[in-house]
């Protein structure tokens, strides 16, 4: 009785804490979903517009990946320091934040405008790469601000506050997804747009994140006293790299994760337009659920970062068994979803039928691996909780770049099983990333134990 009581408190405060964060995460794919569905409205019978998005949005998600990764670093490393009473240092290294990260954002969106050209050597028709490089060009122009917004969201994460972040996501999309219907089909006065009109309310929208949250931070006098420990003693270059140590491996798991999907959604455009608006509805779901599921990662990231910072093994364990057991429930429930209904689906977001019946096809393999991707995901959170993210991106080169790939592109043209082959590399890629992820864990903890 006694460790059911313990069980379910556990779960009850994760998931306080991953609540918020699931709609804070979702503010990333929200404004995605908007532009999918107005999108395609605003094409009809025409997939080009949606091939458009799809193809614009899946190659910026590498750039956008780096950026989230490196911000996640910060919350593992305030947390410890939270629990263990160092407001001066935690005043540091958000003051270091503030100055680096939008730095990295700048340097990630001239490094995404460079790649401009090469979308048109990647194999897909040209009428999707011209329609794709004003949005591509618009999702550069957000990533200083999303790096400007990760400094006080993943900061507040570390303290346990994942509500603020939420209501000011929450803000942001409804201004978005209204910005969405005036641009794109035109109204209040303003030419249609179309997709361009997608890209500019996303980029709004990015850019009244930070300056919303910074104004709370400003305002919150418990959150105010950090901006004034801020000091000229800061070690901001050592501050830096111990960013950087804790943030790149997660940004290379992140985007080796994230260039799995690339390179299929490529390979994808190979099979023609409604191959790739087919991919775009499963992968607008499948990234809804992922967001989810790494909310309840990042909330799992900042328990085991307040029970290692007490140096408390018997709660980090419980953390894990908790993370663990509701993400095996989420995603049993999102595979019977995605299998029960996919046929409705992708009706969603189209009125073409060859798509909606590709796309049907593939929601089943979408489904399937929404269990591996769900343990991978809060595997991967106890690691960065732990401080243990070195092995992190090794693991995911070998499980997307050298199996998850290959695989993909021999079950869809070798073995003739077409487009939604591709997606069998995905079953694959996470379930072996899920294994290595859990022998890691299992490993750290085995050795805390011995230490402890």
């Amino acid at each position: 009785m006694a460790f059911r009581a313990k069980y379910l408190s556990k779960v009850g405060e994760i998931l306080r804490l991953a609540l918020p964060v699931m709609l804070a995460q979702l503010g990333y794919i929200a404004v995605q979903v908007a532009d999918s569905a107005m999108v395609g409205m605003y094409g009809g019978e025409d997939a080009v517009p949606l091939a458009a998005v799809a193809f614009g949005s899946t190659i910026a998600w590498v750039f956008t990946f780096l950026c989230i990764g490196l911000s996640i670093g910060l919350t593992p490393i305030i947390g410890e320091l939270f629990v263990q009473g160092h407001k001066q240092k935690m005043a540091h290294y958000l003051e270091t934040t503030l100055l680096f990260y939008p730095i990295f954002g700048v340097a990630c969106m001239a490094l995404q405008i460079a790649t401009e050209p090469l979308l048109y050597h990647l194999g897909q028709p040209v009428e999707v790469v011209d329609m794709a490089l004003p949005y591509y060009r618009l999702m550069a122009y957000c990533l200083p601000f999303a790096m400007f917004y990760g400094s006080f969201k993943q900061f507040l994460e570390g303290v346990g506050n994942t509500k603020s972040a939420m209501i000011v996501t929450v803000i942001t999309n409804i201004i978005n997804i209204v910005l969405n219907y005036v641009f794109i089909f035109g109204k209040c006065g303003f030419e249609p747009m179309g997709v361009y009109g997608a890209g500019l309310s996303t980029l709004i929208s990015r850019i009244l994140n930070p300056l919303l949250l910074g104004g709370y931070f400003i305002y919150a006098k418990r959150y105010r006293e950090y901006l004034s420990l801020f000091s000229r003693k800061a070690k901001h270059w050592k501050n830096s790299l111990h960013l950087l140590k804790m943030g790149l491996p997660i940004s290379g798991q992140m985007v080796l994760e994230a260039l799995a999907f690339i390179v299929t959604g490529i390979m994808m455009g190979w099979f023609g337009t409604e191959a790739i608006s087919a991919n775009q509805v499963g992968n607008t779901y499948s990234n809804c659920t992922f967001m989810m599921v790494l909310s309840l990662g990042s909330a799992t990231t900042i328990c085991v970062s307040h029970a290692f910072g007490r140096r408390n093994i018997d709660e980090i364990c419980d953390v894990v068994r908790s993370s663990l057991s509701m993400a095996v429930v989420w995603g049993v429930c999102v595979i019977v979803t995605f299998v029960s209904l996919r046929h409705i689906m992708p009706m969603l977001f189209t009125q073409n039928e060859a798509v909606i019946a590709l796309a049907s096809q593939m929601l089943i393999l979408y489904g399937t691996f929404q269990l591996s991707d769900a343990m991978q995901c809060i595997l991967v959170g106890i690691l960065r909780g732990l401080q243990q993210v070195r092995s992190i991106a090794v693991i995911s080169f070998v499980a997307y770049i050298v199996l998850n790939i290959p695989v993909g592109y021999f079950v869809a043209f070798r073995l003739g099983m077409g487009a939604s082959g591709l997606i069998v590399g995905y079953i694959v890629g996470l379930s072996t990333a899920a294994i290595l992820y859990g022998v890691q864990v299992a490993r750290y903890l085995r050795y805390l134990r011995k230490i402890s």
